[in-house]
């Protein structure tokens, strides 16, 4: 066991922590026995539900006639936003721009304006489309551009962050380029899509099973449309199959009126959208447009940087603030910039709310990094990757350790991760071999890349920095573990529970995984932010280390030994010369009476963020990776293939390498697929035309590098105590992927014999890459 959480009594390590132990549902999902909400046996009488879209972008809502929904054989009732008997609104950060229903306007094309309510889920869909809504169009947009062209409305305070004099720099800088750039955003295509199951109780009660990830904000949120206390309202969740920050507020809406539904009419209700209806109705990740203007050295290295980094945010808040605060936070990637100017412009759009996503606005800007970067590196003639370990931020003491929002790098690692990985992977006689078959091949060209990555960890938000457990031991040994945090298939539930088993040296399976509950762990914060494992492992430690204290003075006191003499072996417990079953030594405890369980909490130590101010320290300690992709194009079609990849990443000391390298590898493809393959796209009516898997394409498993070599830093430890000295894995994976979008930029650069930046956007379709060729050959 690691010694920062280590006890006064001592602990023989029974290996749980740091092992590779397999996932608690791997099994059960490949046997398909794993159990979903939609799989709960259902409840007798149980309704389903189903939403009524709207079919303008934006504009009055003048009329509406649910006459023929309510007539449909099966339908029992029509809920519009007068049938709210609290707050009609699911916004989550209490903007109230978020109506559950929409009453007197529609602000995009999907915005749900009623819910019908019936005996069979078909019934439901099918009499939602009977509604006739008379409508008076608005002037609509739907992208940046067009947002700012209409007076660039802002649905929150933008921020600005800044260090030093970045217009005297620039204009003092031997050399400066101003440019922008376009990123697409992502469709979340969680397996499992968005479901809810309420049932009624008694007096104010109702429980409610939903997939989310934030199960405290539903509890919320149930509790104000139907305006009773959230003591009133339990949420639980097992499992989601997959959540990816899609479910971390779009959840809301589909638990609401399940509540609203299952309380008026007190029968159960379940509301489980298709496809097609999840992804029009729900947010994705925020589109961005970069405009920056860099200053640099003839070397290369960077003096300053001055860019504004606005976003399709959709018609109201939701997590728009946060996200585009978090692309500012990572605008630096790994790059020391000496004066700096980062602007945030969250514009309002008529399109859905975008909303949190798997690395929260950091991808956005760390991409944007990445694209100052080749622009510098074409510019002064050298390899990408010179510029980049160039500007990579220094040691303590260098003078380039600060980030533009103030927080000293205290734990660099960056030059050894890439320093390791460039060799291992033989960067350099690769890169030699690309660059002499691109001099040689008419057609097919090569490219490749090597990036770093310096990911942030913690909410931003302070006050979500906390978590809670609950530990109980019963009299034969067994463990009961319960915390805030969510499964998504992450494996967080294993790695707690190796956790709770570590402490107590015992088997991990002994120790009974349950479902994340409001009842039994109150005002959890999201699983999110890579924070899982950090929050709820700390919390559930500090429960099982109150229940040891306990058990510690209990052996002392009845057998006389020393704290020193009371040793938690694999299994058992030595208390002086005397070894004692784990179980046995349970059952004489409880009948000494001892209190066998435990409340735990944690709160991250050392953070706080003034935003108004852009100074703080919004972030624990930095995860760190690498990684090396190889590519090649046609330059005729713009079809390209991944030839190889090489990561080498660092998760401190791993709670479990086998479920962090599934986290790299399912972070990585995932990241390929936003910044390759993953379009949205909306026409001129405001319709999102991409909404069904015959027209989004997320990367299949043919799709993956051909060469995939993974690799975790197993030096790597974090400096500070987290549990185990572990660091997060859920996000920071993602932004590997920008060795993809490097590598088909120089492909396509070869095509003017690198003289200039191919200026790429994001995602880089094979349409996109073929455009870039031809406009490049053009030159």
């Amino acid at each position: 066991m690691d010694q920062s959480i280590t006890e006064n009594n001592k602990v023989v390590v029974n290996g749980q922590m740091h092992a590779a132990i397999k996932h608690d549902s791997a099994h059960k999902h490949v046997t398909g026995s794993a159990e979903y909400i939609d799989d709960i046996p259902e409840p007798a009488g149980l309704l389903y539900g189903a939403l009524g879209l709207s079919q303008r972008a934006h504009a009055d809502i003048v009329s509406m006639d649910f006459s023929e929904v309510a007539a449909t054989p099966g339908v029992i009732c029509v809920l519009t936003g007068k049938d709210v008997p609290g707050i009609n609104d699911v916004s989550s950060n209490g903007s109230h721009d978020e109506p559950l229903l929409a009453e007197t306007k529609v602000e995009f094309h999907g915005q749900p304006i009623f819910a019908v309510i019936a005996e069979s889920r078909d019934i439901a869909r099918r009499a939602a489309r009977k509604a006739k809504i008379d409508y008076r169009d608005l002037p609509h947009w739907t992208d940046i551009d067009a947002a700012r062209d209409n007076g660039g409305k802002l649905v929150i305070t933008p921020m600005t962050l800044s260090r030093g004099d970045a217009a005297s720099a620039l204009e003092s800088a031997p050399r400066r380029i101003k440019g922008s750039m376009r990123i697409g955003g992502q469709e979340h295509f969680y397996l499992e899509g968005h479901i809810a199951l309420a049932i009624p109780g008694e007096d104010d009660d109702v429980c409610v099973w939903s997939s989310t990830q934030h199960p405290s904000e539903i509890q919320h949120i149930v509790s104000h449309v139907l305006a009773i206390p959230s003591h009133a309202v339990t949420v639980n969740i097992r499992r989601m199959g997959g959540g990816f920050g899609g479910k971390e507020t779009q959840g809301n809406q589909f638990a609401a009126l399940a509540a609203i539904a299952a309380k008026k009419l007190k029968r159960a209700v379940k509301f489980r959208p298709d496809r097609d209806e999840d992804m029009v109705a729900t947010g994705k990740r925020h589109d961005f447009k970069l405009d920056y203007d860099i200053g640099f050295d003839e070397d290369g290295r960077i003096l300053a940087v001055d860019a504004v980094y606005a976003a399709r945010c959709g018609y109201s808040s939701d997590l728009s603030g946060p996200v585009t605060d978090r692309a500012l936070f990572h605008a630096d990637s790994s790059y020391f910039y000496p004066n700096v100017r980062l602007q945030s412009q969250p514009l309002k759009t008529h399109t859905v709310s975008n909303t949190a996503f798997r690395g929260f606005g950091g991808p956005q800007g760390m991409l944007g990094a990445e694209r100052m970067i080749e622009e510098i590196a074409y510019a002064t003639g050298k390899d990408p990757l010179e510029i980049r370990k160039l500007n990579f931020y220094g040691e303590p003491g260098s003078g380039r350790t600060l980030t533009p929002y103030h927080q000293d790098v205290e734990d660099n690692v960056l030059n050894r991760i890439v320093g390791e990985l460039e060799e291992s992977c033989d960067y350099l006689a690769r890169r030699a071999a690309v660059l002499a078959f691109n001099r040689d091949s008419r057609y097919i060209r090569k490219g490749i890349a090597l990036t770093p990555v310096k990911f942030g960890i913690s909410f931003t938000m302070t006050a979500f920095n906390q978590a809670g457990a609950l530990v109980h031991i019963y009299q034969d040994g067994s463990i009961h573990l319960n915390h805030g945090g969510t499964e998504m298939g992450q494996g967080l539930y294993t790695k707690v529970a190796q956790v709770i088993a570590d402490a107590f040296q015992v088997d991990i399976e002994r120790v009974k995984i349950t479902a994340t509950t409001t009842g039994k762990v109150p005002n959890t914060s999201a699983t999110a932010a890579s924070s899982g494992s950090d929050l709820n492992g700390m919390a559930a430690y500090d429960a099982a280390r109150q229940i040891k204290e306990r058990l510690v003075a209990f052996a002392c006191e009845k057998w006389g030994v020393a704290i020193s003499d009371v040793v938690f072996l694999p299994n058992r417990v030595r208390i002086g010369d005397m070894e004692i079953a784990f179980p046995d030594f349970i059952r004489q405890a409880y009948f000494a009476r001892v209190q066998l369980s435990a409340a735990g909490f944690y709160k991250t130590p050392k953070i706080h963020w003034d935003r108004a101010a852009g100074k703080g320290r919004p972030f624990y300690y930095f995860a760190y990776g690498a990684s090396c992709s190889e590519v090649s194009i046609d330059t005729l079609t713009g079809e390209y293939l991944i030839d190889r990849t090489d990561i080498l990443h660092d998760v401190g000391r791993s709670l479990n390498p086998a479920i962090d390298i599934g986290q790299i590898e399912g972070g990585f493809v995932q990241g390929m697929g936003w910044l390759t393959t993953e379009e949205l796209w909306w026409d001129d009516k405001g319709r999102l035309r991409t909404h069904a898997p015959s027209t989004y394409k997320i990367p299949l498993a043919s799709d993956r590098p051909k060469i995939f070599n993974v690799k975790l830093a197993e030096w790597a430890e974090n400096a500070e105590p987290t549990i185990g000295r572990s660091k997060a894995v859920g996000e920071p994976p993602f932004m590997l992927a920008n060795s993809v979008f490097e590598a088909l930029s120089m492909a396509v650069a070869s095509v003017a014999d690198y003289r200039v930046c191919p200026r790429l956007d994001a995602p880089a379709t094979p349409e996109r890459v073929l455009m870039a060729v031809e406009r490049l050959k053009a030159m």
